[in-house]
Order: structure tokens, then C-alpha cells, then sequence
């Protein structure tokens, strides 16, 4: 399965992207670990975790066509501040299957589980620029986070026993602060 669908503005990442987010959009290493790396506390915040309609251009990805998936969603904090909101979705069939570490994740970072596991493959990562039009820009907002200008995410497919997990991470503004 491609990211990058006709019609859709997920893409890989390129020259297109600010140099000030090009190392945290474009590092196919796990983010955690990265943004543990730069700050002294680092912690996850639950927001939603539960069924939801999968949103269009993740439907596909997913291999679930507009049913209703599993969805995850945090906000990572650096030192106290918000600075990267994640969104997760699998099929519902997978979390009782080839996923079902994803339904007890819980305030644990979800990055640690998939790259402590050598049976999951990653797709290369695909970015976008968020508007307000995109639900995820919306979801960022309904979670408390005061965003004026457009955001920027990366995800990618993580497989095992052939099975997609989709992880969309949206980056913040204070993501700026962290150094790169």
C-alpha cells in the first residue's frame, strides 16, 4: 500500500518541507525517542481511544473502506508542553488480532511498542501541510491547543503479520523549541 493516493496531498518528504521541521518530518526513527532526547521530562497524554469513522484518506490505507476503525489519540509533551499530537487507527478486526498490544497501550508511548518489535515493518513516511479544512487540524484545536497557522504531519504504515497500523503525528509549534 502507497501513502501518496491520487487525489491526496500526502507525499514523501522533500524539498518542499520548512527547514526548521525538515529532521523531525523526515527521520524515520522513532519520535519518542527523539523528542525524549531533547527535552528533560517527556510524557503522553490520552485523548481518545475507541471506536471512530476513519477519516477518507486513511479508510483506504487501513484496508477498512469507510467502516469504523480503532483510533488513538495523545498529545506528546516536552518538558511540560505540547508538541506533537498522535493519530492512530487499525482496523477494528486487527486490535483483536495482529494489533492487539494497540487496545492497552493506554498513557505509554505507542512509538516504544513498534520499535521494540522487530516483526513490524515501516512504509516511508509521507508529509502534508494541515490546514484548517483537514479533521486532524480540527482534532489539534478540539484538543485545546491554540493553532492560527497551518500544521505539519508525517505517517506512515506500520505492518505486522501483514496487517496496517496508520500513525499520523502532528507537529506543534513548539516543536520549534526543541532543537532539531
Amino acid at each position: 500500500m502507497t501513502l501518496s493516493r491520487a487525489g491526496h496531498a500526502w507525499r514523501s518528504p522533500a524539498l518542499f518541507v520548512p527547514d526548521r521541521l525538515h529532521g523531525w518530518l523526515t527521520d524515520p526513527h522513532s519520535l519518542t525517542a527523539r523528542i525524549r532526547a531533547r527535552c528533560r521530562q517527556f510524557a503522553v497524554r490520552p485523548l481518545l481511544q475507541g471506536r471512530a469513522k476513519a477519516c477518507a484518506d486513511e479508510a483506504g490505507l487501513t484496508g477498512t473502506g469507510s467502516a469504523y476503525v480503532r483510533t488513538r489519540e495523545v498529545l506528546l509533551y516536552a518538558d511540560g508542553v505540547p508538541v506533537v499530537f498522535a493519530h492512530s487507527v487499525v482496523s477494528m478486526d486487527d486490535v483483536r488480532g495482529a494489533w492487539r498490544m494497540f487496545a492497552g497501550v493506554g498513557a505509554r508511548p505507542l512509538g516504544e511498542l513498534l520499535f521494540a518489535d522487530a516483526r513490524i515493518a515501516r512504509s516511508p513516511l509521507a508529509v502534508r501541510r494541515l490546514d484548517a479544512r483537514h479533521p486532524l487540524y480540527r482534532r489539534v484545536r478540539a484538543a485545546g491547543i491554540a493553532v492560527e497557522a497551518p500544521l505539519w504531519a508525517r505517517r506512515s504504515l506500520f505492518m505486522r503479520a501483514g496487517r496496517p497500523l496508520l500513525v499520523t503525528e502532528v507537529f506543534l509549534p513548539a516543536i520549534s523549541a526543541l532543537a532539531p
